[in-house]
């Protein structure tokens, strides 16, 4: 431990060095000034070159230097026998130290070699993580687990299926082929994926990695086929140009890199192309792919070698503050497949000392960065502690998990504002359209996954649960394939539909939240079970998403069901069954007992057998020989409650969103967001559950004209004919929906039976619960006689039609116009002041009752506010409509 320590605080002096330059302006400048110059640096090469280290320190540097610069031929019989990573490194020691004079040749190597120690940190082998108690947990192959049908996350995922199979082959690959000088069929795709683009083909390695997923997840035969095409005619590129280099741009993107010259992130694409190719090998089993990525890791080993021998690592360093991706954590993960040092040298060049200083040293500095830059360098880092030990990169994991949750989190748990960090606890200056980078929130759940892989600390598996409901299933387009968003709007009164990028298309989109979009719902299965190795099988179920597991190693399938939930039944209700080839197979279960319920309420019990008190935020363990016939039944109660926004300045206190359990409730609103909370503590004063019978009131009005279909609206208080949409989701199927019951709010009055004729209503829009429309058409939150209607048989004649007439004046009604255009505003007309009553009145006056366009969601609340109240919906479940996350409570 004492020396493992002591490396730990090295590298942290050689990360906080490197991060010095990069503080201010934060541009990461990821130097190594004066790094060999360092008191610490000298101190330790003091102590190795002292008297009776030198000649160990000779014989070190002879085995490891490479060959031709004047340090004899007497090793050469032992040098290359095992080549390691120290031989590896010596190999790229820059060419200006190896020209120096012949009196420190052997200093500068030292020097050298000094350096990567000290990058590589103290520990080496993964076994330093066994020794230190801290087996990882196992992931659940994606093969042995399906969702079950029906489902939301199932609905997701065959969405996302539907749109990988859209997808064609020979257009994904265009640019491939033609960089790599072979015939190109048809026609490139648009978007960022374009032939102009200089990111082109980072979708394509975003495709093979989701590709490679939803086959292990559905092993639909079809999508296997494509997703061999696409690695088959990538090998034929590669083989091509001949020198290992795989990419849908030229090379020269790289000399400009090294260069330090602008261009559009190329080491980003490339991690992307790699990754995906790595991930068709790991879990789609095609060892093809695997040749394609042991040739670009070597091609680029070989540049990178290149910059660093002509000119400096500092100009390497410096070549990564273009966004790099997950390069180091790409190249980790190689090394454990080849076992090559090469693979695992230049992971370790593509460590951004410069932002990783900063965590090492525990450091909230990271304002001012591009989060999504920076996120996946952390993975790597996390990458780096589970292939070395190294626990320094396990604390910059846990100290920036930490800082974003306590900092920079929204309520959504996700983070970053137009796509940077801000200062800390300062949220709410950053409220708006361009809050929640989607792929900030991909990566965000990586990270949090591999720690509670590490630790099996339910916290990260709270945040998983959070993030993935809330920022992921947000950014579909409901059943829309190929639909989704860049960002998450956390702005009052905004939509994701109406934001710089709003929804993407399935062809000509293509940004980077599409490519960890496309993965995001391909892997929904990957973090519901994980198995601990040992005698006894033992599996951990952190979320709670119907589905069937194959436990192999218990000879069991776990089956999780999951009653459907509603604001009106407010428990989490699972059902966890097995089934068994052989009974009697003894084995543990560990189930997670959320942090966001109670333990009033909350029950387990096994065989209908009670199991007695059970603890929010943490584990349900039961050891026993499992059967067939073994019932597990979980109640988790689901409790309201606020939380306040991520900022420390009293003025912004009373900003705060709503959650029901894990789901993040959004306010229908286009802008206001002041709720009337009062000085109560109870949330139930001021927030309840939409009743059952309110959907049975539901109606839309509609009309023709000029040939088409309009739909009565209530829209900024006042009422007017649309065009009915189109597609479900649309801000217009909220203003076109009403809720029309009697006086008494509480009486029962079905309008999805028979019309309602005769009858004397309150019309109530959709979006505003407990104001009403008046006789005035206006809207009040009073109800009177001047606020009813009746329902009555249309004057048209038609017997599927009603006509509204004003409670307050008989012989009066609702009326349009003819032959009217969209936004026509509704008129009062009174039979009384027409000279006669003509067909066109008849017309103008009478509406079908048609289904209504928007339904409550069966997750639905009403909140009191200053001048109207707000329906609650999950945020997840919204798609056009605008909506507020953040309430001001103190309004």
């Amino acid at each position: 431990m004492a020396a493992a320590a002591v490396g730990v605080v090295v590298v942290v002096v050689v990360f906080l060095a490197a991060a010095v330059d990069g503080v201010a302006g934060k541009d990461c400048t990821n130097g190594f000034p004066g790094l060999t110059a360092s008191h610490t640096e000298r101190a330790a090469a003091a102590a190795e070159l002292r008297p009776d280290g030198e000649v160990e320190a000779a014989r070190v540097l002879d085995l490891l230097l490479p060959h031709g610069h004047g340090h004899g031929d007497d090793h050469d019989g032992d040098r290359h026998l095992t080549p390691t990573d120290e031989s590896t490194w010596m190999s790229l020691m820059p060419r200006r130290l190896l020209a120096s004079p012949a009196s420190s040749p052997r200093r500068d190597a030292f020097d050298w070699l000094m350096l990567y120690r000290n990058l590589r940190g103290s520990c080496s082998g993964a076994g330093a993580i066994a020794a230190s108690g801290g087996a990882l947990l196992a992931e659940a192959s994606l093969h042995d687990v399906r969702l079950q049908p029906g489902t939301v996350y199932w609905q997701a995922q065959q969405t996302n299926l539907e749109y990988l199979l859209l997808l064609d082959v020979d257009r994904l690959v265009w640019s491939f082929r033609t960089q790599a000088g072979l015939p190109a069929s048809g026609a490139p795709y648009g978007g960022w994926e374009g032939p102009g683009v200089e990111l082109r083909g980072h979708f394509v390695g975003h495709y093979l990695s989701a590709t490679a997923k939803m086959w292990a997840s559905t092993h639909n035969d079809t999508l296997q086929a494509k997703m061999s095409s696409v690695v088959d005619a990538l090998h034929d590129c590669q083989k091509k140009m001949g020198s290992g280099y795989l990419s849908a741009f030229p090379s020269e993107f790289f000399d400009r890199v090294e260069s330090i010259k602008a261009v559009w992130a190329p080491y980003y694409t490339i991690h992307k192309i790699m990754q995906g190719l790595l991930d068709q090998y790991t879990v789609a089993g095609n060892s093809k792919a695997l040749d394609l990525v042991v040739g670009m890791a070597n091609y680029f080993s070989d540049r990178v070698k290149n910059v660093i021998q002509k000119y400096s690592i500092e100009r390497h360093w410096a070549s990564l503050n273009e966004e790099s991706g997950g390069m180091n954590d790409v190249l980790y993960q190689l090394y454990t497949i080849t076992n090559d040092q090469k693979h695992l040298t230049l992971a370790h060049l593509f460590d951004k000392p410069c932002f990783l200083g900063l965590l090492a040293v525990q450091a909230d500095s990271i304002s001012g960065f591009h989060s999504n830059t920076h996120i996946p360098v952390v993975i790597g880092a996390q990458m780096r502690y589970e292939v070395t030990g190294d626990l320094l990169y396990k604390q910059i994991a846990t100290f920036f998990m930490d800082t974003i949750n306590s900092s920079h989190s929204y309520a959504t748990g996700g983070t970053s504002a137009g796509e940077f960090w801000t200062n800390p606890k300062r949220l709410a200056d950053t409220l708006s359209t361009e809050n929640e980078e989607s792929c900030t929130t991909y990566n965000m759940l990586k990270v949090s996954r591999n720690l509670f892989r590490w630790t099996k600390e339910l916290s990260y598996a709270d945040y998983y649960e959070r993030a993935l409901i809330n920022g992921v299933l947000s950014i579909q387009r409901g059943t829309d394939p190929g639909v989704m968003i860049y960002m998450l709007p956390q702005a009052p009164g905004r939509s994701k539909a109406v934001s710089y990028h709003g929804w993407g298309t399935k062809y000509d989109s293509f940004w980077c939240c599409y490519g960890t979009g496309i993965e995001s719902f391909s892997k929904l299965g990957d973090s519901i079970y994980f198995e601990e190795k040992g005698d006894r099988p033992v599996l951990n179920i952190i979320q709670y998403i119907p589905s069937a597991y194959n436990w192999k190693a218990a000879g069991l399938t776990v089956n999780q069901q999951l009653k459907p939930i509603s604001s009106l039944d407010m428990f989490l209700q699972v059902s966890l069954s097995t089934s068994a080839k052989t009974n009697g197979q003894s084995a543990t279960l560990n189930v997670r007992i959320p942090s966001w319920t109670s333990a009033n309420g909350a029950k387990a019990t096994l065989n209908d057998n009670d199991l007695g008190l059970i603890s929010p935020g943490s584990f349900l363990s039961i050891s026993k020989q499992w059967n067939s016939d073994d019932h597990l039944s979980l109640q988790f109660p689901i409790t309201l409650r606020t939380e306040a926004i991520k900022d420390d300045r009293p003025e912004y206190a009373s900003l705060q969103a709503i959650l029901f359990g894990p789901f993040v409730l959004a306010g229908l609103s286009t802008g206001d967001w002041n709720a009337e909370a009062g000085n109560t503590s109870a949330i139930s004063d001021w927030i309840s559950p939409v009743p059952s019978s309110y959907n049975s009131q539901l109606v839309t009005f509609t009309q023709e004209s000029s040939g088409k279909t309009f739909v009565l609206s209530s829209a900024n208080g006042s009422l007017a004919m649309q065009e009915r949409p189109t597609v479900d989701g649309t801000d217009t199927a909220i203003h076109a929906t009403f809720r029309v019951h009697p006086q008494d709010s509480a009486g029962q009055l079905d309008t999805q039976g028979e019309t309602l004729k005769g009858t004397s209503v309150q019309i109530e829009p959709f979006d505003l619960p407990g104001t009403v429309i008046t006789n005035n058409l206006t809207q009040s939150a009073q109800k009177s006689s001047d606020s009813l209607f009746n329902i009555v048989p249309g004057l048209d004649g038609n017997p599927n039609s009603v006509s509204l007439e004003l409670g307050t004046k008989p012989g009066c009604f609702l009326v349009t116009g003819v032959d009217y255009s969209v936004g026509t505003k509704i008129q009062v007309s009174c039979k009384s002041s027409l000279p006669s009553i003509n067909r066109i009145f008849e017309q103008a006056a009478s509406f079908v009752q048609a289904a209504p366009l928007r339904q409550y969601h069966p997750i639905s609340f009403i909140a009191k506010g200053v001048k109207r109240n707000f329906l609650l919906e999950p945020l997840y479940s919204l798609r056009d409509e605008f909506y507020t996350v953040y309430f001001n409570l103190g309004a």
